[in-house]
């Protein structure tokens, strides 16, 4: 089995609609490691020795977050400039992540239409992603296609909510039994519950 570390940034969890849920299932699945960084460092504090020790021990990197103002919260960005050392995560010697799996998991206030270059935002929410996508590349990093919930505020009462949060729980559990067909999710724009490339287990697995 893989060893999958969760990312959660949300400074307004008493507003969310999905995200606090998606954060209770990843935070019951054996196997995951799951972090909410707001919580474990209200004052931005981050240690950086345990932040890596935990990268070291895992084989999947989750950001779970909303997008906020078309970038991650500011605590993820925080985490990225502190944790993600010359010498550990890039540059000279710097490979200690090479390999790894590096997947997005997003909630868009917006709907999809407004995602594109015709849209309201101008830019394809893969597209706005392309910091982390290239953070990824550098540290020799597995990018996969981001797993997105668009229109997140109406997901509950237009029914997308719970299979989006069953989606998410069977990607979770994928990752963690490497049923997850990585190459299948690196080929595609974006992930969402209908489009989980998610094979049958084998006895040989």
């Amino acid at each position: 089995m893989a060893n999958v570390l969760v990312l959660f940034a949300h400074p307004g969890q008493r507003h969310s609609r999905v995200n606090v849920g998606m954060a209770k299932i990843a935070s019951s699945i054996e196997g995951v490691t799951f972090i909410d960084l707001y919580a474990q460092y209200p004052k931005f504090d981050i240690d950086i020795d345990v932040e890596q020790d935990r990268l070291l021990r895992h084989d999947v990197l989750i950001f779970q977050f909303p997008i906020y103002w078309y970038s991650t919260p500011s605590i993820l960005k925080e985490w990225q400039d502190l944790v993600l050392e010359y010498g550990f995560a890039y540059g000279h010697s710097g490979d200690k992540l090479a390999n790894k799996v590096f997947l997005p998991v997003i909630t868009a206030g917006g709907p999809d239409h407004a995602y594109t270059e015709h849209g309201r935002n101008h830019f394809r929410l893969r597209t706005l992603l392309s910091p982390l996508e290239q953070t990824a590349n550098l540290c020799q990093m597995r990018f996969v296609a981001p797993y997105a919930l668009f229109s997140a505020h109406d997901a509950q009462q237009e029914g997308r909510a719970d299979p989006h949060l069953e989606g998410y729980r069977r990607l979770l559990l994928a990752l963690r039994d490497e049923t997850f067909d990585l190459s299948a999710a690196t080929q595609t724009e974006l992930l969402s519950a209908e489009t989980l490339p998610i094979r049958e287990r084998t006895v040989h697995d």
